[in-house]
């Protein structure tokens, strides 16, 4: 980050360098005062070197004032670029990794962490080389009144340095683990917050507070930690700051005694080592917000270290046809959720998917997207591994619509445009009407209208529809639809789905289906149970098979028919 700034990065060190050296001649002055005081100086004399420390003051803090201006610029730029490019990294990494991770780790990471590295950036890592600067003209300048004078003004420093040894050996890694458990603490309030109906719903309350309560009880432990170094580290050094200057003062009244030196030299010497002990604990005292921020900084780099997605081996397919050939898939090296899974899907065929919760439906469907990979077997289209295609491409060919939607900040058109950033407004509202979205030409302001936080809200099934607007102008070949209505009541879903019937002419689509009607609809249906395919047929066929689908058919349709009209 500092070698992009260079220029930046010199005119603040040329600064607080210059503002240091002004801020050596006041103790200095002081010392010629006494001495001309000493020998008879007259009131004149002391008015101009008192005058000349005003001046020298003034422009020491004239300097400081531009540098920490320009310091704080050079830092917010810097930090700017940091963000973005946490952001870039972030959207290149596989969508898997990103699930896995968790939204309260992403969260942390790139909120709590960054601005920490921003503070690193504007504040620490200046702070601690111009007081380093600092330090080293100040001792430079004892050493220079008398050398026995420089070395009894070492005193101090045996302790310090083994101290900071000590903390910094420490630190690093107890900062790691404080960030790691203010992520897990985020993740959980998040996750909770989220999930609060069916908290309530499934009386989970007092097992989610006692798992914030352990979060925040590991946070705490974590902190206590930190605190306990802390406090180890600053009382060393607090203790180190008097023998220092009770040694110079010492050895100058021995030297003083011998003419040696003079008196002013002693005092300026005192002067010096009292001025040192305010860079001294900046440097210190950052130097412990240095380790937070190098903690951070290893996090936020860490989205960095982790493979981006693959650009893959080939451009694109030869073909249209979906084949799934002995696809087996474990989650984090788990036991396999799918066993062996043989399937074939023809161009602008229509196959639902059914079965159980926990059947591994909707993992078949992220293996057909090319989100995850099978750990044996292949998931091809064309003859092309669905993992081998370029990302863009996939994502052109094969869209994947879950029963998970988000709503991003911004107008109704900037969330349509997403899927295609050409559209124009008419195609936007005719992908709105095909979806059932009869709500949008009551909007205020049209596509114009403001969604998110602080404006329009939008239900559950809303923003369903509007997911599905996005699929309708995305115009892909391949279309996975895992259990894509699922927010909508029966009777808009049904509505929905006739008329997404039309849209999905001559395309290839695979539907997950929670509800049958779907399944009736559909030229073939799969039955998956327990990771297999353990039926496919027509819906007739395996009506009249009286197998499992008969068994979930039948229940379902004695359901619906058990619903009020």
């Amino acid at each position: 980050m500092i070698s992009r700034h260079r220029r930046a990065v010199g005119v603040v060190l040329a600064l607080h360098a210059a503002a240091a050296v002004a801020g050596l001649a006041p103790p200095w002055l002081l010392g010629t005062i006494v001495d001309r005081v000493t020998v008879g100086a007259t009131v004149a004399t002391v008015d101009r070197l008192a005058l000349a420390i005003a001046g020298c003051v003034l422009v020491s803090a004239l300097l400081s004032r531009y540098a920490q201006y320009a310091g704080h610029r050079f830092g917010e730029r810097a930090i700017a670029e940091l963000r973005e490019e946490f952001v870039s990294r972030t959207l290149g990494l596989p969508v898997s990794v990103v699930e896995r991770a968790g939204s309260g780790d992403l969260a942390t990471r790139s909120s709590v962490d960054v601005s920490t590295v921003g503070t690193t950036v504007r504040d620490v890592v200046p702070t601690i080389v111009i007081s380093s600067v600092q330090l080293t003209l100040l001792f430079g300048a004892i050493f220079l009144l008398h050398p026995l004078l420089g070395l009894a003004a070492l005193a101090g420093l045996p302790s310090i340095v083994a101290a900071a040894r000590w903390y910094l050996r420490r630190a690093s890694p107890a900062y790691l683990t404080e960030g790691a458990a203010a992520a897990e603490l985020t993740e959980t309030l998040t996750t909770t917050a989220a999930g609060a109906r069916t908290v309530e719903a499934l009386r989970l309350t007092d097992d989610r507070i006692r798992h914030c309560t352990d979060r925040i009880t590991r946070l705490w432990q974590a902190r206590r930690a930190t605190l306990r170094l802390r406090t180890v580290f600053f009382s060393v050094v607090e203790a180190s700051y008097p023998l220092p200057i009770a040694l110079v003062l010492l050895v100058g009244g021995h030297l003083l005694s011998r003419d040696q030196v003079t008196l002013g030299a002693v005092v300026a010497a005192a002067l010096y080592l009292q001025r040192a002990i305010d860079p001294m604990d900046r440097m210190l005292q950052w130097t412990e917000q240095a380790q937070r921020g190098f903690a951070s900084y290893a996090r936020v780099l860490g989205v960095g270290m982790v493979p981006p997605e693959p650009p893959g081996r080939a451009a694109t397919s030869r073909g249209e046809q979906v084949v799934v050939r002995g696809a087996r898939f474990s989650y984090s090296g788990g036991p396999d959720v799918l066993h062996g899974i043989d399937l074939e899907v023809q161009p602008g065929e229509r196959l639902a998917v059914v079965g159980p919760s926990g059947a591994g439906k909707s993992t078949l469907a992220r293996l057909l997207a090319g989100i995850d990979a099978p750990r044996h077997g292949v998931v091809s289209i064309g003859g092309c591994p669905v993992t081998d295609l370029d990302p863009a491409e996939r994502r052109r060919r094969i869209a994947l619509v879950t029963q998970e939607h988000h709503v991003f900040i911004g107008s109704v058109r900037d969330n349509l445009a997403f899927a295609a950033p050409d559209a124009s407004d008419e195609q936007m509202r005719a992908a709105l009407g095909t979806v059932g979205a009869r709500w949008c030409a009551a909007l205020p302001d049209g596509l114009d209208t403001q969604l998110g936080d602080g404006a329009r809200q939008l239900g559950a099934a809303e923003a369903q529809q509007l997911a599905l607007a996005r699929l309708v102008l995305a115009d892909p070949h391949t279309l996975i639809l895992d259990e894509a209505t699922a927010a909508l009541d029966p009777s808009t879903a049904r509505r929905t789905e006739r008329a997404l019937a039309a849209v999905l002419v001559g395309r290839t689509v695979i539907a997950i289906a929670h509800r049958l009607n779907t399944a009736h609809d559909a030229d073939r249906v799969a039955v998956l149970a327990e990771g297999r395919i353990t039926e496919i047929g027509s819906h007739d066929d395996l009506v009249a098979a009286d197998g499992a689908y008969s068994a979930l058919w039948r229940s379902w349709h004695s359901r619906a028919d058990e619903r009020p009209r």
